[in-house]
């Protein structure tokens, strides 16, 4: 017991991924230098924070010296809200290397605070975005370049069915066929994520990273939905060796639609009885005045660092993981 408590002090990463770290960040940075991308720098803590029930934020508790009232605060689970502020007051394209945080976050893939590299490019769909995260895939990983499926393709030809139009019956259906049991009841997303995660995610990206495209309307999140037969949400994520690595829109614009997907949420969370959360109205304000038309994507540092430096777990590319904090 008196051992174990004297080696916990130790880093939980090996001095040569902490290195590799170094050089990795470098190369970000140089990578849009080149571009003319301006790094930011943004808060980690806010009054409010992400409305969708599937991300759980974790509450920090702030009181000035003297007074007696506490507010409750977050920590960022993205950058993402307070980076579109900047554009909407003109900074042109930027990006940060920045902490997140999310709760309940822990396993192979996950740690509770993990760095999160966010750009946003002015003038861009997401499948320019898709072209430069190819390019920087391949700067940092020495990849071969990026193979592309839509959400739809995706489906046929791992689980031959069509996600837009499937039904909750198809789709359960489907899931007994792969045998993969879940007890209780699940929505059309819910399904649709479970048949992703078993049935798709793992048999991508083996050989070079692979870019899913077009989602579903009702997994848009803050991406743009194009009106088409059926309508698709214009976001992205990226998978190599299996593992995902990044999350992409292009960016919705319209503050009105953002304010009812953020209000659909707050319905959802209070139906499941989630906490309900403020909604970022300095987000809102700056969406209502102007979002550049524009590209974003987020994308999961520590998980590149590992997949670069042919780690097991996060863990091992991390100075300290969680819980040895």
């Amino acid at each position: 017991m008196y051992k174990n408590k004297i080696e916990s002090w130790r880093p939980t990463g090996t001095l040569d991924a902490l290195k590799k770290r170094a050089h990795i960040y470098s190369q970000i940075r140089e990578f849009f230098a080149e571009r003319g991308v301006l790094e930011v720098e943004t808060p980690v803590m806010s009054y409010a924070t992400v409305t969708d029930p599937h991300i759980l934020s974790i509450p920090v508790y702030y009181k000035t010296l003297g007074s007696e009232k506490e507010q409750i605060l977050y920590l960022q689970t993205s950058p993402e809200y307070a980076m579109k502020r900047l554009l909407a007051a003109g900074s042109g394209s930027i990006y940060q290397i920045t902490k997140a945080f999310r709760q309940g976050e822990v396993g192979r893939w996950h740690n509770p605070e993990f760095t999160m590299l966010e750009w946003y490019r002015l003038d861009f769909d997401h499948h320019q975005l898709m072209d430069e995260m190819d390019a920087l895939l391949q700067c940092i990983l020495q990849t071969l370049a990026a193979e592309r499926m839509s959400y739809k393709e995706a489906f046929e030809k791992y689980v031959n069915i069509d996600p837009h139009i499937a039904t909750v019956g198809i789709l359960q259906a489907a899931a007994e066929k792969f045998a993969i049991s879940f007890e209780g009841t699940l929505e059309k997303n819910g399904w649709l994520d479970l048949l992703f995660k078993h049935c798709i995610e793992p048999r991508l990206g083996d050989e070079r990273p692979c870019f899913i495209y077009d989602f579903p309307v009702s997994q848009a999140a803050l991406a743009k939905i194009r009106s088409e037969n059926p309508p698709v949400a214009s976001r992205f994520e990226v998978y190599f060796k299996g593992v995902e690595l990044a999350n992409g829109f292009h960016e919705l614009q319209d503050a009105v639609e953002q304010r009812r997907r953020f209000e659909a949420n707050q319905l959802y969370r209070m139906e499941h009885h989630y906490p309900s959360i403020p909604l970022d109205e300095n987000f809102l304000a700056a969406l209502e005045y102007g979002l550049p038309h524009c590209a974003g994507v987020a994308l999961g540092v520590d998980r590149l660092i590992l997949l670069a430096h042919q780690a097991e777990k996060m863990a091992d590319v991390l100075s300290f993981a969680f819980p040895n904090i």
